[in-house]
Formats: C-alpha cells, structure tokens, sequence
C-alpha cells in the first residue's frame, strides 16, 4: 500500500518502512509523528483519492535524523561590468520512516 500526503508545501509519496527527507519539522529524533494531510491511499486497483484530502486517511512515522543537506553555491555574474556575487546554502531536513499507513 502506497499513499501520497503533503508536507512543508511539498507532496510526497510513501510506502511503509520507506525513508524520506522531509523539509524541517518540530520533533526530535525518535519521536512518533503523524501526517493527516493525505491526498492519495491505495494499492493496485484500491485507489482513494480525495478532494482534496482523504477521509480517514493518517500516515505515521519516525523521526531518524534532523540535519543538513549538501551546500548549493549560488553565483550571479555578469561579464565586463565587474560584478559577481557568490555564496552557499545548505537546507535544513528531517528524515523520517514510515511505519503504518491507514485509511484505504
């Protein structure tokens, strides 16, 4: 069984014991936590889709780990007017296992 939730204004697609870097979340690692927001449940021709949440439909999981993602440089440049501006960032992420799916 698959489900499609949202998360920090991004949507993501999940099975159970799958392991996904999510954008920050306010949990510590080894916390229990669950996501109501769910858009899409099912497995093969059992398809849920709701409109535009699920009814029901719950995903819960396991803080892993809360860290850093590798650093993106970020140049502006343009040529013969001496003007170039560099620097890095580096997006924060929780990674999170899933552990039970409901609602199909």
């Amino acid at each position: 069984m698959y489900a499609v939730f949202r998360s920090g204004g991004k949507q993501y697609r999940a099975s159970t014991g799958d392991r996904l870097r999510l954008e920050r979340l306010d949990a510590s690692v080894g916390d229990s936590i669950s996501f109501d927001e769910v858009l899409l449940v099912g497995e093969g021709e059992n398809v849920r889709i709701g409109s535009p949440l699920v009814e029901g439909g719950k995903i819960e999981g396991t803080v892993l780990a809360q860290g850093r993602g590798k650093k993106i440089e970020v140049v502006k440049f343009k040529r013969r007017n001496n003007y170039k501006r560099q620097h890095g960032h580096r997006q924060y992420f929780t990674e999170v296992e899933i552990t039970s799916i409901s609602g199909a």
